[in-house]
C-alpha cells in the first residue's frame, strides 16, 4: 500500500537557484583575496618542529672514525626490520681502533619499509644513528632506496661527540703518561 506524500511547491528563490549561486561565488572571493597558503617548493622550505624525526643515519666521531661497533642492536629493535647489518672484523691495520671487537662490514636501511619510528637511535649505546631533518625523500627505484653504509656516512657527516669515549678508551689502553 502505498502513501502519499505531501510536497510544498518550490519558492521563487529555489526555482531560481541564485542564492545558492551567490553563496558559492562569496565563498570563492573571499578565498580569491585571502592570503596564499601555498609553498614555493623546493626554494621554500616548511619550518621543521622540534623533535621532528627524520631520516636514519650512521655518523662519524670529530676525527671521523666509525663510531658503530655492529652491535646490531639497532636491527633487533627495528619494527619493520628495515636494518640489515653483517658484522666484520676490524683490521689489524688500525691501532686507534684496537679496543673495537667488530665493525659493520655491511650496513643498510631499507627506506622503504622505515617508519621513522626512531626506536634504532635510542637503542644505539655508541650513538652511531641520528635521524636527521631531512624529510623528502625520492628516488627512481626501489634500489635507490636502500641506503649502504657509505650513503648513510655521507647523510650523517660528523657530530660532535660531548663524551669523547672513544679518546677516554684510547687514553686507557695506552695506560699513563710519562712526565
Amino acid at each position: 500500500m502505498a502513501y502519499p506524500v505531501e510536497r510544498k511547491p518550490l519558492s521563487l528563490a529555489e526555482r531560481l537557484y541564485l542564492p545558492q549561486i551567490f553563496a558559492g561565488m562569496r565563498i570563492t572571493i573571499r578565498h580569491f583575496f585571502a592570503k596564499k597558503w601555498t609553498m614555493e617548493y623546493p626554494e621554500q622550505r616548511p619550518a621543521i618542529p622540534p623533535g621532528y624525526r627524520g631520516i636514519p643515519t650512521l655518523v662519524q666521531d670529530p676525527h671521523g672514525r666509525e663510531k658503530c661497533v655492529s652491535c646490531q642492536l639497532c636491527e633487533f629493535v627495528c619494527p619493520p626490520k628495515a636494518i640489515r647489518i653483517i658484522p666484520g672484523t676490524v683490521p689489524a691495520d688500525q691501532p686507534e681502533r684496537a679496543h673495537v671487537e667488530k665493525a659493520p662490514q655491511a650496513f643498510d636501511i631499507d627506506m622503504l619499509r622505515c617508519i621513522y619510528c626512531g626506536l634504532c637511535q635510542e637503542v644505539c649505546p655508541e650513538e652511531a644513528i641520528f635521524l636527521q631533518n631531512q624529510f623528502s625523500l625520492s628516488g627512481y627505484s626501489r634500489e635507490e632506496l636502500v641506503f649502504h653504509k657509505d650513503k648513510l656516512y655521507e647523510l650523517g657527516g660528523t657530530l660532535p661527540d660531548p663524551h669523547y669515549k672513544w679518546d677516554k678508551k684510547l687514553a686507557a689502553m695506552r695506560g699513563p703518561v710519562a712526565h
